[in-house]
């Protein structure tokens, strides 16, 4: 059974408001809930399914333990050729731990991946919730894309813990400690040795982690400066053609890349040569505890202390452990990943928000609300330490940032066409992030209808304004599902008349299956548009455009955003478009950030 995918049925607050499916991804379940099933036929999860788990892992090696040291015994007793009715008792144990090795460690993957995989969904729904709150201003240069694939992958390791380091770590644990009492009870000093390489694999274990820990963290690092730097390249190709033109030094072009891949393989061949490392030593311990064993049991059998296939079964035990033991430096590896990952995870997630979010106020109920901006300055460097104290959780102030946005002035009366412009770094798109709510003033106040915003509850603010950014997303999913988004009740009718107005009307009639037609191959143009339709179809009183027609051209740019003016005008929207594009500006009240000074700047409304 497969469930929705995440990504048709959330959004940001300021895309889509209230995350919802739609109607072509509705959910019917086809297994009984939980309630339904019986009590005995449920796996514990939690702490209590982790810890069965463990016992059945130990259980299944041991098992398998029981299996070489009883089939040793077997075949050396066998030779003596006793009566077969002695025999039977070790011939029906062999049978038993041949049968409950494999039955008990299908229980134990069954276990452990269900106890795993639920916890993956708690946490995934976890760390979306807490993204939320950091988008964008705490998330770095990084695309939305590569930060939630970098997000779910190193969550992803975090979960896997439980699978690939606590059950095989507590399973080989146990497990020893069976065959070391089992060596131990018929020769006091094999058991000995057992415990001893035992302990002496645990150091290695521990000793890999620790190398293997810095290593892995290099190693990710390098990896993501390869792709930032990949996908920075590529995706301004056309660009970067334009310049330099198609002769152009390609070693200069790609030498930043070039570095990059060449500290990505000098880390990951540090961590391949301490995995290597920790093999070698891994098996000269079990060689060293093997050979002991037997050294032991040879001795013991020739005074006399120990019958032949008393002999083979204590010599066999180091060997019935070597499958476990042969994977410590697997489970030291996957322990390193995962606490690096870990690691990471705490970077991101620990963050303040760029929006406290502490407002209850209730916004005041207008059709369109006034915007005003009153001497606001803001940064996307936080004015206070990126992380809280944890035992205090109220962090103390430092100096001030630099300011991404210089004191500002602006009022946007409701009906306001109003386009920011000026040279990159002016503060044109913080300027933007400030009015959506994404990032508190620095200074200043922002109000709504004369309340500060900040006073405000966030998601009731915020549910007023859509945002139209330079980088829109295409969900996975069909046409409609990404075009619920931004208002669940909305009908088909109406999806329709979205597309049409931002000149994907074109676009849709080449949909094979229509609205039912799932997004895949999207060109930039294409995204664009959609975004804007979504904007268009949430019928939010304030719209902000983020440079929507960077990947259009002059003309479909005026078709798509001249559309979107005349959609509705008797709704009196407000607009706020940032843009390079001096095409773009035509009929809209321009506001040139850089030469504003300390004047303030009166929007007119758009039937001035």
């Amino acid at each position: 059974m497969t469930a929705p995918r995440p990504a048709e049925g959330s959004a940001h607050p300021c895309h889509g408001g209230t995350p919802a499916y739609g109607r072509d991804t509705a959910y019917e379940p086809d297994a009984p809930p939980a309630a339904q099933v019986p009590p005995l036929l449920r796996a514990p999860r939690g702490r209590r399914g982790l810890a069965l788990a463990c016992l059945l892992g130990g259980a299944s090696v041991a098992c398998g333990v029981a299996l070489t040291a009883t089939s040793g015994w077997l075949i050396v007793q066998a030779s003596t050729m006793p009566v077969v009715l002695t025999l039977m008792v070790a011939i029906v144990g062999v049978r038993a731990f041949g049968l409950f090795r494999p039955v008990f460690r299908y229980a134990e993957r069954v276990v452990s991946h269900d106890v795993a995989l639920a916890d993956l969904a708690e946490r995934r729904a976890d760390v979306f919730a807490r993204l939320v709150p950091l988008t964008p201003a705490r998330l770095g240069r990084r695309s939305r894309g590569e930060v939630l694939t970098t997000v779910v992958r190193d969550l992803d390791d975090v979960v896997d813990e439980q699978v690939r380091v606590t059950v095989p770590a507590w399973s080989t644990a146990l497990a020893t400690l069976v065959g070391a009492v089992l060596a131990w009870w018929h020769l006091p000093a094999a058991g000995t040795a057992v415990l001893v390489g035992a302990m002496a694999l645990g150091a290695l274990a521990a000793a890999g982690y620790a190398v293997e820990r810095g290593a892995q963290q290099d190693a990710v690092e390098a990896r993501g400066r390869v792709q930032h730097l990949v996908t920075s390249l590529t995706g301004r190709l056309l660009a970067v053609q334009a310049v330099t033109g198609l002769d152009a030094d390609h070693d200069r072009l790609l030498a930043d890349v070039a570095a990059a891949e060449r500290e990505q393989l000098a880390a990951e061949g540090r961590l391949i040569r301490a995995r290597a490392a920790l093999i070698t030593l891994t098996w000269t311990v079990l060689a060293a505890t093997t050979a002991t064993v037997a050294v032991l049991a040879w001795q013991a059998h020739g005074a006399g202390l120990l019958s032949g296939p008393y002999a083979a079964l204590v010599a066999l035990v180091p060997m019935a452990l070597a499958d476990a033991w042969a994977d410590v430096p697997t489970v030291a590896g996957a322990r390193a990943r995962a606490r690096a990952a870990a690691a990471r995870l705490d970077a991101v997630l620990g963050q303040r928000p760029a929006v406290r979010g502490e407002g209850s106020g209730t916004p005041a109920d207008t059709t369109v609300p006034e915007l005003t901006l009153d001497g606001v300055s803001a940064s996307w460097t936080p004015t206070t330490p990126d992380r809280l104290d944890p035992a205090t959780a109220d962090p103390a102030p430092r100096g001030p940032a630099t300011l991404d946005l210089a004191p500002l002035d602006l009022e946007l009366p409701p009906g306001s066409r109003v386009a920011l412009t000026g040279p990159n770094g002016v503060g044109k798109s913080t300027a933007l992030a400030v009015l959506a709510r994404h990032l508190d003033p620095a200074g200043g106040t922002y109000r709504v209808d004369g309340d500060d915003a900040t006073t405000l509850d966030l998601d009731a603010l915020r549910a007023r304004i859509a945002v139209v950014d330079d980088e829109p997303h295409a969900f996975a999913g069909s046409v409609r599902a990404n075009l619920l988004l931004a208002r669940p009740d909305a009908s088909d009718e109406e999806i329709l008349d979205a597309l049409g107005t931002v000149d994907l009307g074109h676009w849709y009639a080449t949909l094979p299956q229509g609205l039912d037609t799932l997004l895949t191959g999207l060109s930039g143009g294409e995204r664009a548009r959609l975004s804007l339709a979504r904007a268009v179809l949430s019928r939010r009183p304030v719209v902000l455009l983020d440079e929507p027609a960077a990947h259009l051209d002059d003309v479909t740019a005026e078709r798509a955003l001249g559309g979107m003016l005349a959609a509705d005008p008797a709704a009196g929207r407000s607009h706020v478009l940032v843009s390079h594009r001096a095409t773009d500006l035509a009929g809209w009240d321009v506001v040139d950030l850089a030469e504003r000074g300390s004047r303030r700047v009166e929007s007119l409304a758009s039937g001035a």
